[in-house]
């Protein structure tokens, strides 16, 4: 057993060889958390996650997402209830794709209010966090961790994605996250975005807070990269991070597979 703990089985990449797809994952092992960006990508998930016995799922709004909707209560309340949905997300803030202030400001606002819901139906979150880029390092982490402290006493998530630096990684540690790492930590260093020290961090964050993911069909690992990505992958993102931690591959797939399990109350 091995968990992508962050994948988009339901999205339209897969509608030509969506079972193909997830029986190639079944085959080697792979367990998914179904992640949704918005009511349409939610409602497909559940619906996936409650097809099949590997499968689980989350409801959210992800913040570049229709940003003159506003943020429907009562239908992701609703979802939050249903069968095999196990936390909210993914939601947070993305200042590289989203630029206007008045936006962000949209961004941040609706951010709040799916944290009232999530705080309501007692669940953790998943959590998309993107700074703008060069010269402004650190600025969605310092809005969003704002943000977690003041409006979210539970503080159980995952950083989905991490691609801060260690110190922002250890706020996020701090506040009892996870941090989930995916194909991106596979790249060429001129692959990466320059301020993500992605082997310091790796090497540093605990074992017990890190997350195995691929974003599929998005961030393809290497030897991969270049193909669409999917959930069967996430074993080289399992190979790397045991590769910098000088850790075995089993013990990596162990420890990280308890973490997911633990995080989103998966008894299996």
């Amino acid at each position: 057993m091995i968990f992508d703990s962050h994948c988009h089985p339901q999205f339209p990449q897969y509608d030509n060889d969506r079972g193909e797809m997830l029986r190639r994952a079944r085959d080697a092992g792979v367990f998914m958390i179904c992640v949704g960006t918005d009511l349409e990508t939610s409602k497909k998930g559940i619906e996936l996650a409650q097809q099949h016995d590997n499968i689980w799922a989350t409801v959210g709004l992800h913040p570049n997402d229709n940003l003159n909707e506003k943020f429907n209560f009562e239908e992701y309340e609703k979802l939050l209830k249903q069968n095999k949905v196990v936390a909210m997300g993914e939601i947070g803030l993305d200042y590289y794709r989203t630029t206007e202030e008045s936006a962000k400001k949209f961004q941040r606002e609706r951010f709040e209010q799916q944290l009232d819901v999530a705080v309501r139906a007692d669940v953790p979150l998943v959590i998309h966090s993107r700074d703008a880029g060069k010269g402004s390092v650190g600025i969605v982490h310092n809005d969003l961790l704002s943000i977690l402290r003041n409006n979210f006493p539970k503080k159980l998530g995952v950083a989905h994605s991490f691609t801060g630096n260690l110190d922002e990684a250890r706020r996020y540690l701090d506040l009892g996250f996870y941090l989930g790492f995916n194909g991106i930590i596979t790249f060429l260093p001129a692959g990466r975005q320059a301020h993500g020290q992605y082997d310091e961090v790796v090497r540093e964050v605990p074992m017990e807070r890190i997350l195995l993911e691929t974003d599929a069909p998005y961030l393809t690992p290497e030897p991969y990269r270049g193909k669409r990505n999917e959930p069967v992958y996430v074993m080289e993102v399992a190979k790397k991070v045991a590769e910098l931690k000088n850790e075995s591959l089993e013990k990596v797939i162990e420890q990280t597979t308890q973490n997911c399990k633990k995080l989103f109350n998966i008894l299996t």
